[in-house]
């Protein structure tokens, strides 16, 4: 057997482990960009978020200021902030529908570029929805999901993304794997599910993790982000090997204004409910808050009962967080032989979930996983 890939860092089994989500939706892309103003970027969201009731935590302005990430140079910023304060590796999105590839500079020339990420282990998440094509959302858009966004595939489109990203990204040296298999997680697992199903979807997986074998690899290690507690069953038949979310935090159709303390307490008791469903390992992810109000345009009082309007997630605090993420450590340490836990996410600032430094808190959401993560040593 060639070990392909991956660093001792990536690599080790029982040893905790921190991924951090990563958007690469923060550089001029005319794919997706063909539709705003000239000169148009995500910051101008972030930056000029008004505030839409008293107390409201808008706009959230970047310690140190917005940045590019197709450049090296920020790549580079954001690993050493990551190494110092205990983040082990970073998931990074990655948009594909049929070979088409979107957002995909912050991977290829910032992270990967020369002077950039270095070393660092990365994985990728399959972002399997396509970007949002107009921003800020229009309250009288009728889809809360678009659906020319969603990504359909087949057993040969998926085949040819796994080659891709083998040849690419898996034989890395610094490319994040659970005993000798790469990490590859699927955002929309649901979706991927029901357009497929679930024999189909077996088929494309088990000819994917055949594929690696004869490259090298122990196989494929497939993660389930945001397994429906209706489908849960069906993943391990599908072929999956684990469970994760992204954001798992508020109430998708409950009220508008929702306590972060509240929502943590009731998150991280479902956790064992989605590893005893499935019989497969359930990763937890915890973040730091959620509140996309910025991605939606202003218009008087009214609401609508959707994203990204609603929910609002309110009261977050760095403390709060650690003691989250504490739960979050403790549960995958006692259950999982490779324990790790994600965090959502590093930086997706028009959602309301980030680590990196604000003007508020400053560095206090990557203190409290450097202290968490000392603690758990």
């Amino acid at each position: 057997m060639v070990k392909r890939g991956g660093s001792n860092l990536s690599n080790l089994i029982n040893r905790l482990a921190v991924g951090a989500y990563v958007y690469p939706g923060w550089h001029a892309c005319p794919e997706r960009d063909r539709n705003f103003p000239p000169g148009w970027c995500e910051w101008n969201l972030v930056l000029n978020a008004p505030s839409r009731f008293a107390e409201h935590n808008q706009p959230r302005i970047p310690l140190y200021g917005p940045y590019d990430d197709s450049l090296p140079p920020t790549s580079q910023k954001q690993v050493c902030l990551a190494r110092e304060y205990g983040i082990d590796f970073f998931v990074h999105g990655f948009f594909w529908s049929r070979g088409k590839r979107v957002l995909g500079a912050a991977l290829d020339n910032g992270f990967l570029g020369k002077d950039g990420g270095g070393d660092f282990p990365f994985s990728l998440m399959w972002s399997n929805r396509m970007p949002r094509g107009v921003l800020p959302v229009r309250h009288d858009h009728g889809h809360e999901i678009d659906p020319g966004r969603l990504v359909y595939t087949d057993p040969d489109d998926f085949m040819e993304l796994i080659q891709y990203l083998e040849e690419r990204y898996f034989s890395r040296t610094n490319y994040f794997l659970i005993d000798n298999m790469p990490l590859f997680s699927i955002f929309d697992s649901a979706f991927f599910l029901r357009q497929l199903g679930v024999d189909l979807a077996c088929k494309a997986i088990k000819r994917a993790k055949e594929y690696l074998v004869r490259k090298g690899y122990r196989g494929l290690h497939i993660m389930a982000i945001n397994p429906p507690v209706t489908m849960i069953m069906e993943f391990k038949k599908a072929g999956f090997d684990s469970l994760s979310h992204y954001v798992w935090l508020p109430e998708w159709k409950g009220g508008c204004l929702q306590d972060y303390g509240e929502l943590t307490g009731i998150r991280s008791g479902e956790w064992n409910y989605f590893a005893e469903g499935s019989n497969l390992a359930y990763y937890p992810s915890v973040s730091p808050g959620w509140d996309a109000s910025p991605r939606g345009e202003l218009h008087g009082n009214q609401k609508p009962f959707r994203y990204p309007w609603w929910p609002i997630v309110v009261n977050e605090h760095p403390g709060l967080f650690s003691g989250f993420l504490r739960k979050a450590i403790h549960y995958t340490m006692r259950n999982n032989t490779t324990p790790l836990c994600f965090i959502a996410s590093w930086n997706e600032w028009s959602e309301g979930h980030y680590l990196e430094p604000d003007a508020r808190f400053g560095t206090a959401w990557l203190e409290a996983v450097r202290k968490e993560k000392h603690n758990a040593i």
